[in-house]
């Protein structure tokens, strides 16, 4: 048995190809015109148009109107449904407690409260949105929901 040395190491047959070097003569079987065909745009270097491009046509992503807009911030809200509050150990919630049990992701900026279940326990919201039929059974309840702070805008001069 031969004895094995790091000099003699090879991959396994078939388990790795050869990088293609393009236009490196005859025998590589992509010498010439190095697999790009006879001339013209797509044989040239740099020669092709950007994505989108129709020939000078207006291109389809411009003759169609515009509507709407993605919102930022749409995945960083979050629904709460009334009967996740009711498994909660907190009786007063804020995003901070939400967060802490898991109700909502880390990354959340702002949550609101949504009626979907019962809600027999008293809790009281603090900066934290509700609608209207949530609001009405946490209070039904005997809580309370303070609205949050709306933010200061900066004063137009």
């Amino acid at each position: 048995m031969a004895t094995m040395r790091l000099n003699t190491i090879k991959p396994k047959a078939g388990s790795r190809t050869a990088r293609r070097r393009v236009a490196r003569g005859i025998g590589s079987g992509l010498g010439k015109t190095a697999g790009r065909g006879h001339k013209g745009q797509h044989a040239r270097s740099g020669g092709y148009h950007k994505v989108g491009f129709e020939g000078g046509q207006m291109p389809l992503h411009r003759r169609l109107p515009k509507r709407g807009f993605t919102s930022p911030t749409r995945d960083r809200t979050v629904e709460v449904r009334t009967s996740e509050l009711e498994r909660m150990k907190a009786s007063e919630i804020d995003l901070s407690t939400l967060k802490a049990e898991r109700i909502v992701p880390q990354r959340t900026h702002s949550a609101k409260v949504i009626l979907s279940g019962k809600l027999t326990r008293k809790l009281a919201l603090k900066g934290v949105q509700a609608s209207k039929g949530a609001r009405a059974a946490i209070e039904a309840a005997g809580g309370s929901v303070a609205l949050p702070v709306p933010k200061p805008e900066a004063a137009a001069e």
